[in-house]
């Protein structure tokens, strides 16, 4: 919110500078981020009238003007501008001035004629939406010649740049401001501008008009003003500037009165020409499902029975406390006008603006909740400023029409608690500082007082909003550091914590990268991920009340946040390799449209190879059998048995995806997967190489499985190999599994070790076989094996792989 010091001057009397103010109000919790000087360097420019004005001698696209700045030198100018005639009045640099971008003028030659510095215009004054940028800035005829510039028209004002955090919509308005001034310093005086003196309205309406309808309840209060006989045209110069010095376009005055009012006061109000209505009649009532209309943008919005419209005669003309209608906005032309002050739920218009990705000022206000009590103080300012700048005819009483309108609700401060917190124990200092902000005490007993918030504080409800008002006045910096009165007893450290800081340990130390990412996601992240309809993860849940456009759907998986964080950083112009993990939460339905859902803890990761020509590491890179090892290792950590099985997945590739599953003694379960991304979507994320992911589930993980020891055998082992061509898409686990099943049935326990050390697919192998060789390695725990023992058993093995169909070589 940037706030001019020359407006705010008008609302208070604070008797301080705008640094001491700055501080003041960085302490309290209102932090001031900037505080700019409007006229920069600006020294020297003076206003001067033009005494003369005629064509250059040989130039005629060049005027020669002699200007009077006041000092009896009548200096000789030249300039191209041609909307300027003798007797006006401008601003004028001459020789050794400095204009506000640090531009130092002197003396200049234009064909044969020195030019004394330079006439100006808004744009050089660093105002260049005050007026047109290819002419002169004309000043009104009653400015005096020869006076500083800085001294007129608040050029010389100071800005200051708050941050005003969501709770404390109150601030955004220099009336806001002035009642937070008035609490930090008691001395200081509020006071009325003589543009806001009310008005006298006593006259019926002189144009016809229907009944104001609230069908719907988000509409708090709503009401309409008059103003007859307008004439359309730019604001007067000091308004154009202060509206632009704290960040606002002027337009024309009509449109200029009612963000002036909203400044001032914080209260958005909105301006219709009343001949455009479709009818002589207002609804505010919700949208219907996929009704249109067009906003003052000239762009055509899509709406949900969750927007709120302004109506007439049925058709839209606004989008409740959003943005204005396309049709009924004023014109050059418009001569009668209809003001509309209102208030609306902050719910409503934050979804709405949200949704539409419209940053309007009044949806940033009215999101933040306004004063529901100021509507009429505001329509009557801006009336006020219609009948001055406009020449409008005000005196018709506003018509207007409420719903239930919020009431404060008293909050009682306790001694004990005020000094727990704050080691303060004055309720009578305690009441005048909370009284100093507009918070009135409202009965209660000497050691528990009740107050009283006043309309325009809702974010004042409970004993600790008290306190933090008590203590940001008495300010946090001088409170003492205090111990707890006992020490904390160590807890326990819970299961999911321990677990997550040993696959944090785990992941870290095979050089991945801890990421946390937004659990908000786009709602089409499942079309992206190409989920079919049926699997649960394509049918995420929604918010109510999303933070932007991009975030609106919970996440279903942790796959996005990991692929858009790798978007990120390769657009950032990172091209080593990559390596994160993230450990959090998804929210998965109990069935496509059910609105229950569960949360699983899961763990997820990504490794990505990069393009860094400068790492020696060629061939060594990532790829899917080196992540598999990330993910074995996880498991081994914890106890468990890994076993890969082939899987498939929407968004993987069909030949390098692996179901994962942990076998333990009470069975085999499946906990994730593990996969490299399909290279359409590799191709989308603009990346070469593979990206490999994985994600599992923690719930299977917490339990640490201690691993069972036994004494090692002191009798020699006994060493055979097998060799077997094998069906090509059998996988590797299952021939294992065959192979120790038949050393069981063969010899009983026998069979230490198996290890498969040779694969093979070439020459000499039949098509659609591989050829696999394994080490089995036969020891008996109570004596030494003969020979003939381990070949008879071995015998056995083979015959039995035989007649589960394998080839033995």
């Amino acid at each position: 919110m940037l706030i001019s010091w020359e407006l705010l001057k008008d609302f208070i009397d604070v008797g301080v500078s705008p640094e001491e103010a700055a501080e003041r109000l960085t302490l309290s919790g209102a932090e001031v981020e900037g505080l700019r000087r409007t006229a920069g360097a600006m020294r020297g420019v003076v206003t001067a009238r033009i005494a003369s004005l005629a064509k250059h001698p040989t130039q005629d696209r060049l005027a020669v003007a002699r200007l009077d700045a006041g000092d009896r030198r009548n200096p000789l100018c030249i300039t191209s501008a041609v909307n300027m005639k003798q007797g006006d009045l401008v601003f004028y640099a001459p020789p050794g001035s400095v204009l506000p971008d640090g531009t130092e003028l002197g003396m200049r030659d234009f064909f044969g004629v020195d030019s004394a510095g330079m006439m100006l215009s808004a744009e050089e004054l660093g105002l260049p939406d005050v007026d047109s940028p290819d002419g002169l800035l004309i000043l009104p005829p009653d400015t005096p010649a020869g006076v500083p510039a800085e001294a007129l028209y608040h050029l010389g004002d100071t800005v200051l740049d708050v941050s005003v955090t969501p709770n404390r919509g109150d601030l955004l308005s220099l009336l806001g401001l002035a009642r937070e001034l008035k609490g930090l310093f008691p001395d200081a005086t509020l006071r009325t501008p003589a543009w806001m003196a009310p008005l006298k309205q006593e006259e019926d309406w002189t144009e016809r008009f229907g009944a104001i309808s609230l069908p719907d309840r988000g509409c708090l209060c709503y009401r309409l003003g008059l103003a007859t006989g307008a004439k359309i045209g730019p604001s007067p110069l000091t308004a154009r500037i202060d509206l632009s010095h704290m960040g606002m376009r002027p337009l024309t005055n009509a449109v200029d009165a009612t963000n002036y009012v909203m400044l001032a006061l914080g209260q958005p109000l909105h301006a219709f020409d009343l001949n455009t209505l479709p009818e002589r009649e207002i609804t505010v009532r919700a949208a219907r499902e996929g009704e249109r209309m067009t906003t003052l943008d000239d762009k055509e919005r899509l709406l949900t029975e969750r927007d709120m419209l302004i109506t007439s005669g049925g058709t839209p003309i606004a989008l409740a406390g959003v943005m204005g209608g396309k049709q009924t906005g004023i014109a050059e032309d418009t001569r009668t006008i209809v003001v509309e002050s209102a208030c609306f739920s902050p719910v409503r218009v934050g979804h709405t603006a949200r949704r539409l990705g419209i940053t309007s000022e009044a949806a940033f206000r009215f999101s933040r909740t306004v004063d529901p009590t100021l509507s009429g103080t505001a329509l009557s300012a801006a009336l006020s400023l219609l009948r001055d700048w406009c020449g409008a005819d005000v005196s018709c009483r506003p018509l207007s029409a409420e719903n239930a309108l919020p009431t404060p609700k008293p909050v009682t401060l306790t001694r004990r608690k005020l000094s727990v917190y704050l080691s303060f124990d004055d309720m009578d200092g305690a009441q005048r500082i909370l009284e100093g902000f507009g918070i009135a005490r409202h009965g209660g007993t000497e050691d528990a007082r009740t107050f009283l918030p006043p309309s325009w504080r809702p974010d004042v409800a409970i004993e600790e909003d008290l306190i933090e008002e008590v203590g940001r006045f008495r300010g946090y910096n001088d409170e003492p550091g205090r111990l707890p009165g006992e020490m904390p007893v160590r807890a326990e450290v819970g299961s999911p914590t321990s677990l997550a800081a040993a696959l944090r340990s785990a992941l870290v130390a095979r050089g991945y990268t801890e990421v946390m990412t937004y659990s908000f996601l786009p709602d089409d992240f499942p079309a992206r991920l190409h989920l079919p309809d049926e699997d649960l993860r394509a049918h995420p849940l929604t918010l109510a009340n999303p933070i932007s456009r991009d975030q609106i759907a919970m996440r279903t998986t942790l796959v996005p946040g990991l692929l858009m964080g790798l978007r990120t950083t390769l657009a950032s112009g990172w091209r080593g390799a990559v390596r994160t993990f993230e450990q959090g939460r998804a929210f998965l339905r109990t069935a496509p449209d059910a609105a229950e859902h569960v949360e699983i803890d899961r763990v997820a990761g990504l490794a990505f190879n990069g393009t860094d020509p400068r790492t020696p590491w060629k061939g060594q890179e990532e790829d899917f059998y080196s992540v598999r090892a990330d993910v074995e290792a996880l498991l081994l950590g914890r106890g468990l048995t890994p076993r890969f099985v082939p899987g498939k997945e929407p968004f993987a590739h069909s030949g390098q995806t692996a179901e994962v599953r942990a076998v333990t003694p009470e069975g085999e379960k499946r906990i994730g997967w593990l996969a490299r991304l399909k290279p359409a979507l590799e191709q989308e994320l603009d990346v070469t190489g593979p990206v490999c992911l994985f994600e599992l589930d923690l719930a299977p993980l917490e339990e640490l499985r201690k691993p069972s020891y036994r004494p090692g055998s002191p009798f020699p082992a006994s060493l055979r190999d097998i060799s077997m061509f094998v069906p090509a898409g059998r996988d590797q686990d299952e021939v294992a599994a065959d192979v120790r099943g038949a050393a069981h049935e063969a010899g009983g326990n026998i069979l230490e070790t198996l290890r498969l050390f040779d694969v093979y697919a070439g020459k000499g192998v039949p098509d659609g076989f591989v050829s696999m060789a394994y080490s089995l390695n036969y020891r008996a725990p109570d004596r030494t094996l003969k020979d003939e023992e381990v070949e008879s058993i071995h015998r056995k093995v083979r015959d039995a792989l035989t007649r589960k169909g394998y080839n033995i070589r």
